[in-house]
């Protein structure tokens, strides 16, 4: 079978708590972006591709292409993710297929190190798709999934269910919010920085939210700059000045609201039209810090 891999963006993030573990609770929403195929009046295909058939050697198979990926096979959190819904489920997923084993082939083009969660959606989506091989009487419930998720990343559980959803705890704790963005146009801009989440989070300091972000469908989006905030750009910034100027320059361009996503190093900005969106792509493209620039439809 094969499937599409989509993104998601963070719109507002919260750091409100050091816990004793070590770890951050947080409050953030999270929204699924991606486009399957590109079209006349909106060229990016931005996704990953995932495809996953049955083999007749026993054991799993990894095939990646695409973008190059920093880690080690066994690494990856798309290998561990297979490993670890076998070892769950153990031997049912062969009872009626051909093979004793699968091979996954993994086609990768949402950047990494971009705070929009790419590894963790590769992850989830390989446990959504070897659970939709089982008998229907043998899958997994979205909660156990969930649940099988948290333990690849704290992302993880949003891509099991793939909507808007406003997250607390590490991000695992999740509930709908009836956020809906349909007919905006998004303007992702990757420079090429590296911002690794662990010196992410040693630079913040945790305080209360000065939102309710659950309050975000009330707001028109009109009003969230200034009011809804990343607090990962608190102490990001400052080190990397040139993730400041890309979202002024957002900004500037006509976006209605601009932001780092996740722990970034990608912004993005939100457009009312496909004209100022393609205005403001044209002033990215071409830079020789910019990674890549994705115009993508919400």
């Amino acid at each position: 079978m094969m499937t599409f891999v989509n993104a998601k963006i963070n719109i507002g993030l919260q750091i409100v708590r050091r816990r004793e573990d070590g770890y951050h609770d947080l409050q953030t929403v999270f929204y699924p972006v991606g486009n399957y195929a590109g079209t006349p009046s909106n060229p990016e295909s931005f996704c990953d591709m995932l495809e996953i058939t049955p083999s007749a050697e026993e054991g799993m198979v990894f095939v990646f292409t695409g973008n190059r990926m920093k880690c080690e096979e066994k690494d990856n959190l798309v290998c561990r993710a297979a490993r670890l819904f076998m070892e769950h489920t153990g031997e049912i997923l062969f009872r009626k297929g051909s093979g004793k084993g699968i091979e996954v082939h993994l086609d990768k083009h949402i950047p990494d190190g971009a705070g929009m969660g790419g590894g963790s959606a590769d992850a989830s989506f390989v446990l959504r798709a070897l659970n939709s091989m089982l008998a229907e009487d043998e899958r997994l419930n979205d909660e156990l999934l969930a649940s099988l998720a948290l333990r690849l990343g704290a992302d993880c559980p949003f891509f099991i269910y793939n909507r808007p959803m406003y997250g607390v705890g590490v991000g695992e704790k999740l509930s709908d919010i009836p956020l809906d963005l349909s007919g905006y146009w998004l303007l992702v801009v990757k420079p090429d920085v590296y911002v690794s989440t662990r010196d992410a989070f040693a630079g913040v300091v945790p305080r209360p939210g000065n939102i309710d972000l659950r309050c975000l469908p009330g707001i028109p989006i009109t009003e969230w700059q200034g009011l809804v905030k990343n607090d990962f750009e608190d102490s990001i910034f400052p080190r990397y000045p040139e993730l400041r100027e890309i979202k002024e320059r957002l900004i500037g361009s006509g976006a209605l609201y601009a932001s780092m996503s996740g722990s970034g190093s990608s912004l993005y900005g939100i457009f009312a039209n496909l004209r100022d969106a393609e205005t403001s792509r044209s002033e990215f493209e071409g830079e020789a810090t910019i990674e890549g620039v994705y115009l993508l439809k919400l």
